[in-house]
């Protein structure tokens, strides 16, 4: 099995020197939120992760969740584990007070979430649904269904989950079928079938409630028809609601995990917002859920980080170039410049994912506190999303790839864990809307939101960082590819906005621009990190600053470039896929 060792001091580096966050905080009115209270809290939920959640993850994918006696049965432990995470009061860690919530930052629970996803990829996947069903029902539900749902779900007594697609509707919600009609006393009935529902259904709690999309007998064609409701398993007299589990899916990973098909029978509903408006109030859910999804895939990447650099390590293994070997048997695989490449890629990937996930959730957080910052972080969470999203996921499946790599057949093998990871991440640059999907979300319609205000922020905050990076001898070099990268994304949204563009040049490069974007965010965030390390803050081992500098450096050095090959292949716009083929797709289809 592999091993997991939460990053405590690369955490408390970022949050109280790279973002300072204790200072930012507190200026907008969370004084309580101390460096001693994010190491606590941290340390304790780092015991969880290793000494709970750890031990259960190749287990619970060898026995996976299955349906019996009318439910879905979790593996063995996850009833147990469940009751740890309860009783700590982590489902209501950032959730509000009048309801039972605790009230801390947003920035310290996506601290926590990254280590149980670490851990243990399967189980966080319930414990992620539920907070992003709970600020759903926050943000749009009356108060009677907040009274009825939010201090049991922060209690973790009750789980969320969100029931979208059906088999004909997919991303196009616009498509689906499942109707709601009123009773008369202010409840619904609700018939239709959903699938790949995550956590649908699990024997962890008594009781569970779906946020469903479905339609009124009145609703208009297309997403504008779609309302949302609150359904629970079990009624307040204890009665089973009018909904079952027809099957858990096979699938490739996350066996611990139920992904169910649901049959909505009757359902007793609650209407959750208004009529006709629930994509939109189901959409703060989902956006909750996308920077949780790119929080699962940083985990991922973190575990496959310390597995690959672990195993380079202690593998002696043929004599690397210009290496003088260990008493004649060769060198560490640490020593081959290639599997180094590797380990350091993975490393670099995965800490500034947790850097630009942690700016994210801060300004939510400094937003809070000061409604004056609601415009700025209301950017910064616009542009940002689909990037946490689909870098934290694509970065977190090659983490976990690389590590298999420098593993060899040690990694491809049951026995070392790191194949599981592969399986079970890969899920994560599927789900709450393909990666293809942010991408397309980030060029149609982030990018020149606003006129282009929060890509504007972002690039002068780039700036920003590549001038201290310029200013100080220590790491001056770094400044250069670090502009010239923002400088390539700054002309491709100048040339995507040229009135006589093609339309289908930006949903052709989309997918490669959103990766450009974050590469110059990634390198970003190292700029304030090499900058933060410069500084020699007290209290950090000088090796481990100078680390951090190096680190910066190899992402400058050896991943920023590809920003250049990037570009280019954004610029060949549409005709790239279109030349030589015809609707058909002759000389593709053999």
């Amino acid at each position: 099995m592999s091993v997991y060792e939460p990053p405590l001091h690369a955490v408390r580096f970022l949050v109280n020197e790279v973002l300072k966050a204790p200072e930012a905080l507190a200026a907008a009115g969370w004084e309580e939120t101390t460096p001693d209270l994010f190491d606590a809290v941290l340390a304790e939920a780092g015991r969880l992760a290793v000494e709970v959640l750890l031990p259960l993850d190749r287990s619970g994918d060898e026995e996976g969740a299955r349906v019996a006696d009318g439910g879905v049965r979790m593996p063995a432990g996850f009833r147990e584990a469940w009751r740890h995470w309860r009783d700590g009061g982590w489902n209501g860690l950032s959730g509000d007070p009048a309801y039972g919530g605790q009230g801390m930052p947003a920035l310290l629970d996506t601290l926590v979430t990254e280590m149980v996803c670490a851990a243990n990829l399967a189980f966080s996947i319930t414990p992620g649904l539920t907070q992003g069903a709970i600020r759903a029902l926050a943000a749009h539900g009356d108060a009677a269904v907040k009274e009825r749902c939010l201090p049991p779900m922060l209690a973790g007594d009750w789980t969320g989950a969100m029931a979208l697609t059906e088999p004909q509707a997919g991303t196009d919600l616009g498509l689906l079928r499942t109707r709601a009609e009123p009773v008369g006393d202010g409840t619904f009935r609700l018939a239709g079938q959903k699938m790949f529902i995550s956590s649908a259904d699990h024997d962890l709690t008594d009781n569970l409630v779906h946020l469903v999309l479905a339609r009124l007998p009145d609703a208009p064609e297309g997403t504008r028809g779609i309302s949302l409701f609150a359904v629970p398993k079990r009624l307040a007299d204890g009665a089973r609601n009018g909904w079952s589990v027809l099957s858990v899916e096979r699938k490739m990973g996350l066996h611990a995990s139920p992904t169910c098909v649901v049959s909505y029978e009757g359902a007793v509903g609650w209407m959750v917002g208004v009529p006709h408006r629930g994509l939109a109030a189901m959409f703060t859910m989902m956006n909750h859920e996308r920077l949780f999804v790119g929080v699962q895939g940083i985990g991922v990447g973190e575990r496959a980080a310390q597995a690959a650099l672990s195993y380079a390590r202690s593998r002696v293994q043929g004599r690397a170039p210009g290496g003088s070997g260990v008493g004649g048997a060769g060198n560490s695989i640490l020593h081959h410049p290639d599997v180094r490449r590797m380990v350091l890629t993975a490393r670099v990937l995965t800490d500034a994912g947790r850097a630009l996930a942690g700016w994210v959730a801060l300004w939510l957080d400094r937003a809070v506190g000061d409604p004056s910052l609601a415009d700025e972080a209301e950017d910064w969470a616009a542009l940002l999303t689909p990037v946490v999203k689909s870098a934290g996921t694509d970065f977190g499946f090659e983490a976990a790839v690389l590590a298999q790599q420098v593993m060899g057949g040690h990694g491809y093998i049951r026995d070392n864990g790191v194949e599981q990871l592969v399986r079970d991440v890969r899920a994560t640059q599927i789900y709450e809307g393909t990666n293809g999907v942010q991408a397309l979300d980030l060029v149609q319609r982030k990018l020149g939101l606003h006129g282009g205000r929060p890509l504007g922020r972002m690039l002068a905050a780039v700036e920003d960082a590549a001038q201290a990076l310029a200013d100080d001898p220590a790491t001056m070099d770094l400044a250069p590819p670090l502009r010239i990268a923002a400088g390539r994304l700054h002309g491709l949204a100048g040339w995507l906005r040229q009135e006589d563009r093609d339309l289908r040049d930006g949903a052709a490069g989309a997918t490669d621009l959103l990766r450009l974007t974050a590469l110059v965010a990634y390198g970003w965030m190292w700029g304030l990190t090499a900058s933060a390390a410069a500084r020699r803050p007290a209290g950090y081992d000088p090796a481990f600053l100078d680390a951090r500098i190096g680190l910066a450096r190899f992402f400058m050095t050896r991943l920023l470039p590809e920003t250049a090959m990037l570009e280019t292949r954004i610029r060949s716009g549409y005709a790239g896929l279109e030349s030589g083929l015809s609707d058909r797709l002759e000389g593709v289809e053999g």
